[in-house]
C-alpha cells in the first residue's frame, strides 16, 4: 500500500512537465473556458465597432516633390564645412517641410484661423488664435520620403477632404516659394558679402604688393636667383680644393709624425723611418756605407789599425757615413718643410670656404624672404581674381529663379478616409481581448489548486487514483447512494466496478478486510462511495457498512430503515445486540449508526470496537467504514488504525490541493494505509473530457454493445 509523504505536498501545478508542453492541459483549459474566450473578444469588437463608427472620419491628400540636392555654392569655393551628404540634405528639407514657417503659410492663405473657435472664458488675441492654428495644422502634416529615390510625399490630414487636397498643395507649393526666396536672398547676401570681401582682397593685395618692393629696395635686390647660383659654384670650387688639401695634409703629416720624435743626432733612427728610407739617394747612400764597413772588416782581419790601407779603409767609412747623415738630415727636412706648407695651406683654403658660406647663408635668407613676400602677392592676387570673376557670375544670374524642387504630383481630393479604420480597430480589439482572456485563463488555472481531474491527482497530491464517480446532477443524495444497482445510471455502475477492481487488486495477497472511507469536509460523496461500494463488492463476497460518522448519520434515510432501529452506538453501549441492529438490504449488511451518543470518540477508540470489529472479522468477507470528514473531527485517525486501507474520496472541481494534502498528511502521521483517492462529482464536459483516461457512456461504450446508459438492458 502506497503511504502519503510530505513531499507530496511540493507537487507541482504547471502545464510544462520535464520540459515537454502539454497540449491536452492546454486544450482542457482552453475548452474549459470556451465561452468567455468566444464572447468577450467578440464583444469587444463588436463595442470598439460601434465606437469606432462614431468617430469623425479623416481623409489624406498627398503631394509629391522631387527635391534634388544643389549642384553647387555660390563661391565656388569648397569649404570643409559644406561637405555634407545627399542624406542630411534630404532630411534638412523634411524638416522645413514642417517647419512653423510654412505652416504659416498655409494656415494665413486658408484661412485656418477662422476655424479656430473660441470658447466662452477664451480671452485669446488674434496672435495667440494663430499660433494654435498653425500648431493644430503641424499636427495634420506627414512627410515621407520614398526609398532610394528624391521623391518626398506631403501628406495632410483633415475632415474634409477638398481642404485637406488644397492644404497639400499648398503646402507643396510654399516650399517651393520659400526655397526661391532663400536662393534669392543668399545670392543677394552673398553678392553683397562678396563686394565687400573684394574691396578688402584689393587692399591686402596692394599691401603685399608694397611690402615686396621695399624689401627689394633695402636689400637692393637684383637677381635673386643669379646671385645665388654664383655664390654656390665658387663655394662648390673651394669645397674641392679643400677635400684635396686636407688629403695633401695627411700625407704630410704622417711622414713628418714619423720623424718628429727624433733629434738631429738621432739621425740614424730618422734614417730607419718608411718616410726616409723609401728616398732613393738614401738608400744608395745607405749602400755605400755597407760597402765600406765590409771592407773595414775585411782589411782588419789582415793589417793593424796603422797599416795604410786600414787607413784608408777607415776614411772611406768616415766619409760614407758623413755623406748618410747630410743626406738624413736634407731629407727630413725636406719632410717637415712638405708639413709645414699643406698646414698653412689648409688653414688658408678652410677661412676661404666659411667666409664664402656665411655669405651664402646670407644671401638664401634674403631669397626666402623674397620668395615669401612674392607668393604672398600671388596669393592675394588669385584669391582676388577668383573673387571678381565669381561676383560677375553672380551678378549676372542673380534674377535668374533657380530651386532644387518641384512638384511631380498635385494632391486631389480622396474619395475614402483614412481613418478611423472601423474592421480594423474592431479586428485588433478583438485580438488583443482574445490575448487577454486566453491569458487570465491561464492565469486562474495556474493560480487555481482544486483538484478537477485524475491529472490533478497525479500531479498534486502524488497519490494513486482508484477511479472517479461522475456526477449526478437530478439524482437526490439517497438515491445516488443506490444508484450502483440501478438499471437507468451504467455510466455510474461502471465507475463504481472500476473503483472495487483496484481494491481488490491492491490486495490480492492479503486482502484489505477493513476499508475506510473518508474525506476532508462533508459533502464530497464519501457515504454515497460506501453504499455503492459496498453493494458491488457484495456481489462477490460477503460485505457489512458500517456507518462511524455517528455526528451526521444519513444510513437510515438512504435504506429505509425505522427511525428507532438500534445501531453501532446501541451496540457499543450494550444497548442492542449485533443481531438486532444489522439491516441487510441490496446484497449486503448494514450496521447503521443507531442513538446519536454524546461522545463518539469514546465509543469508536474504546476496547468494545476492536472487540466487534474482530467479531465482524469473522463473519464477514469485506467491512466497509463509513468515517467522519478528516478535518471536520479526529475520528477518522482512530478509525484508520482499525482499517487495513483507508480511500480518500475528494469533490472534483470544489476541494483546493493544500487542503486535501493536508487531511492525506495526517494520514500518514498515524502510518494509516491510504490505498488511494476517488474522485466524486466529476463532470466530464465542464473538465474538458480530460480526466480518467476515457469516458464511459458519454463515448458510447454501452452503445458499442447494443445498450444505452440511460436504459434498461
Amino acid at each position: 500500500m502506497k503511504k502519503i509523504s510530505a513531499q507530496q505536498q511540493d507537487a507541482p501545478n504547471t502545464f510544462v512537465d520535464d520540459e515537454v508542453i502539454d497540449l491536452r492541459k492546454i486544450w482542457v483549459v482552453l475548452l474549459r473556458n470556451k465561452w468567455g474566450i468566444i464572447l468577450v473578444p467578440l464583444l469587444a469588437a463588436m463595442l470598439a465597432y460601434l465606437y469606432v463608427s462614431t468617430l469623425t472620419p479623416i481623409y489624406r491628400a498627398t503631394s509629391t516633390l522631387l527635391i534634388q540636392p544643389p549642384s553647387s555654392n555660390i563661391v565656388g569655393i569648397q569649404g570643409v564645412e559644406s561637405i555634407t551628404g545627399n542624406n542630411e540634405f534630404l532630411q534638412t528639407q523634411f524638416e522645413l517641410l514642417k517647419s512653423r514657417q510654412l505652416a504659416e503659410l498655409v494656415v494665413k492663405e486658408l484661412n485656418f484661423v477662422a476655424d479656430v473657435i473660441p470658447s466662452e472664458n477664451d480671452e485669446a488675441t488674434a496672435d495667440d488664435r494663430l499660433e494654435r492654428a498653425i500648431s493644430s495644422f503641424r499636427r495634420t502634416i506627414s512627410i515621407s520620403p520614398r526609398q532610394n529615390t528624391q521623391l518626398v510625399d506631403i501628406s495632410v490630414e483633415m475632415a474634409d477632404p477638398e481642404t485637406a487636397a488644397r492644404a497639400a498643395t499648398v503646402l507643396a507649393r510654399g516650399y517651393i516659394e520659400l526655397q526661391i526666396q532663400g536662393r534669392l536672398e543668399v545670392t543677394t547676401q552673398a553678392t553683397n558679402w562678396m563686394s565687400r570681401r573684394l574691396s578688402e582682397l584689393e587692399d591686402e593685395l596692394k599691401a603685399s604688393e608694397r611690402r615686396l618692393q621695399d624689401y627689394v629696395e633695402q636689400e637692393d635686390l637684383v637677381d635673386m636667383g643669379g646671385i645665388t647660383t654664383v655664390e654656390a659654384a665658387e663655394l662648390s670650387q673651394i669645397n674641392d680644393r679643400l677635400i684635396d688639401a686636407r688629403q695633401a695634409f695627411a700625407r704630410a703629416e704622417n711622414e713628418y709624425r714619423q720623424i718628429a720624435d727624433y733629434t738631429a743626432d738621432e739621425w740614424r733612427m730618422q734614417a730607419t723611418a718608411p718616410a726616409v728610407r723609401s728616398n732613393s739617394l738614401i738608400a744608395e747612400f745607405i749602400g755605400a756605407e755597407v760597402r765600406a764597413r765590409a771592407r773595414v772588416d775585411e782589411l782588419s782581419q789582415r793589417y793593424g789599425p796603422q797599416h795604410p790601407r786600414m787607413i784608408e779603409a777607415q776614411d772611406e767609412l768616415t766619409a760614407a757615413t758623413e755623406s748618410l747623415r747630410g743626406q738624413v738630415r736634407q731629407v727630413a727636412a725636406s719632410i717637415e718643410q712638405a708639413y709645414r706648407l699643406s698646414e698653412s695651406n689648409l688653414a688658408s683654403l678652410q677661412a676661404a670656404f666659411n667666409a664664402n658660406r656665411e655669405d651664402i647663408r646670407d644671401v638664401q635668407a634674403k631669397a626666402t624672404q623674397f620668395r615669401q613676400l612674392e607668393r604672398e602677392v600671388e596669393s592675394n592676387r588669385a584669391l582676388y581674381d577668383r573673387f571678381l570673376t565669381r561676383l560677375n557670375e553672380t551678378s549676372a544670374t542673380a534674377d535668374i529663379e533657380e530651386v532644387n524642387a518641384r512638384i511631380i504630383d498635385a494632391a486631389i481630393v480622396p474619395k475614402s478616409p483614412v481613418k478611423p479604420r472601423v474592421m480594423r480597430s474592431a479586428g485588433i480589439t478583438g485580438i488583443l481581448a482574445l490575448m487577454a482572456v486566453i491569458g487570465l485563463a491561464f492565469l486562474r488555472e495556474q493560480l487555481d489548486n482544486r483538484i478537477r481531474s485524475s491529472s490533478d491527482v497525479d500531479e498534486k497530491l502524488r497519490v494513486p487514483m482508484l477511479g472517479l464517480t461522475p456526477l449526478q446532477k437530478k439524482a437526490s443524495r439517497s438515491e445516488i447512494a443506490r444508484l450502483y444497482l440501478s438499471e437507468t445510471e451504467r455510466t455510474f455502475s461502471e465507475a463504481i466496478r472500476t473503483i472495487r477492481t483496484g481494491v481488490v487488486l491492491s490486495g490480492l495477497d492479503n486482502p484489505d478486510k477493513r476499508i475506510l472511507i473518508t474525506s476532508s469536509v462533508p459533502g464530497e460523496g464519501k457515504t454515497s462511495l460506501a453504499c455503492n461500494l459496498a453493494s458491488a463488492l457484495g456481489q462477490l463476497e460477503r460485505v457489512i457498512l458500517i456507518e462511524a460518522d455517528m455526528r451526521n448519520p444519513t444510513l437510515k434515510h438512504v435504506y429505509g430503515m425505522e427511525k428507532n432501529q438500534p445501531g453501532l452506538a446501541d451496540v457499543l453501549a450494550q444497548n442492542a445486540t449485533l443481531e438486532q441492529s444489522v439491516h441487510h438490504v441490496d446484497g449486503i449488511a448494514v450496521l447503521a449508526c443507531g442513538t446519536l451518543p454524546p461522545d463518539p470518540l469514546e465509543l469508536l477508540s474504546s476496547n468494545r470496537f476492536n472487540d466487534l470489529l474482530g467479531q465482524l472479522n469473522q463473519e464477514y468477507d469485506r467491512i466497509v467504514i463509513d468515517a467522519p470528514p478528516v478535518h471536520a473531527v479526529t475520528d477518522p485517525l482512530v478509525l484508520a488504525s482499525c482499517a487495513n486501507a483507508v480511500l480518500y474520496v475528494v469533490k472534483s472541481d470544489a476541494m483546493a490541493a493544500p487542503m486535501v494534502l493536508k487531511g492525506l498528511s495526517r494520514f500518514d502521521e498515524f502510518d494509516a494505509p491510504v490505498l488511494g483517492v476517488v474522485l466524486s462529482h466529476f463532470d466530464a464536459n465542464k473538465s474538458g473530457q480530460y480526466g480518467y483516461g476515457y469516458k464511459y457512456a458519454n463515448d458510447g461504450y454501452y452503445d458499442y454493445y447494443g445498450y444505452s446508459s440511460n436504459k434498461k438492458a
